[in-house]
């Protein structure tokens, strides 16, 4: 196991109050396996990266139960100068905004090279050379003029490749994609899925890819976590999960999807908006948005049950879901 996140709990401590974000998610990432964490804008998934990669800010944020085992450690257990030599070197993040996550003042060359000088003791020479290297692994065409251009010099698909390779410098074991197509056309979205996908088996990384998009994992995730008010509501394969969600929120996430079989009708959208953290309603935290809902979602919180040995599910009717 390369990953194992053991019912991590991350607070919010706020003037208004107290937003639980993260509630018991639990989930692991093998060497070379893909893991999709999906869920709509506020259900936990980017903190749980957070937390994960010891990024969270704290203040107002912190961890209050659970463990981030990897490689055998467990990382909230960690000094913060032994975290920080895991970070970049062990475990990487492709953040969603490459232009806001890029230093514009300085050269990418530059940005890419302080990795090797930082961690590897490499000169500047050698670090730029390495740079160099770094983009024309992940595509960008006329690396060795180029690295010595800024960011805003760079189109969105592009920066987004350099922050692949930012990430890939120090050949980590994994990598977690925070939304990595954000803002992307189409065209750009699979060209970069395609490189993360290439490079993943190359390196026989663990890549977790965290997005909204069902569409953007169906050729690329192994398994499919989704998170729904900082909980994980459904765990499966991914053919399981498109074949025959177990859980209403799948089923509305895969409903919301386009078709090119339905043109013409009113795309599904599900009702409602997600909870507010800071008052998740009792039972179900998804009950009032939910079409199947009865009144034992509405005071009963479902377990995250073990249909077989592949799938979870936390719903009460998971099985009048499976059979549509």
């Amino acid at each position: 196991m390369l990953l194992e996140v053991r019912d991590l709990h991350v607070e919010f401590k706020t003037r208004d109050g107290v937003a639980r974000a993260v509630n018991g998610v639990s989930y692991s990432v093998d060497a070379g396996e893909t893991l999709a964490v999906l869920g709509e804008s506020g259900s936990g998934k980017s903190v749980t990266a957070q937390a994960v990669m010891g990024i969270l800010p704290s203040p107002p944020g912190r961890v209050t139960a659970g463990e981030v085992v990897f490689q055998g450690r467990d990382l909230l257990k960690l000094k913060e100068s032994e975290r920080r030599k895991v970070r970049g070197a062990e475990m990487a993040m492709v953040f969603q905004d490459a232009l806001s996550s890029l230093n514009p003042v300085l050269s990418v060359g530059d940005q890419l090279g302080e990795m090797f000088m930082v961690h590897r003791g490499m000169s500047k020479k050698d670090a730029r050379a390495k740079a160099v290297e770094l983009m024309d692994r992940v595509r960008i065409p006329a690396a060795k003029e180029r690295v010595k251009q800024y960011p805003h010099q760079f189109s969105g698909g592009m920066r987004q490749r350099i922050m692949i390779a930012m990430a890939l410098a120090l050949e980590p074991a994994l990598i977690i994609a925070d939304e990595p197509t954000t803002a992307l056309d189409v065209t750009v979205q699979a060209q970069v899925m395609e490189l993360l996908a290439e490079l993943q088996h190359e390196y026989h990384m663990g890549l977790i890819l965290i997005t909204h998009d069902l569409g953007v994992v169906a050729d690329v995730a192994d398994r499919i976590a989704v998170m729904y008010a900082g909980r994980i509501v459904e765990q499966a394969p991914v053919r399981e999960i498109y074949k025959a969600p177990a859980h209403p929120y799948t089923r509305g996430l895969l409903d919301s999807i386009p078709r090119l079989d339905q043109k013409g009708q009113q795309l599904y959208a599900i009702k409602g908006l997600p909870p507010n953290l800071m008052s998740i309603p009792p039972g179900c935290a998804f009950h009032p948005r939910c079409p199947m809902a009865q009144d034992i979602c509405r005071t009963d919180e479902p377990r995250l049950n073990k249909l077989d040995n592949y799938r979870q599910s936390a719903c009460h009717f998971w099985e009048e879901c499976l059979d549509g």
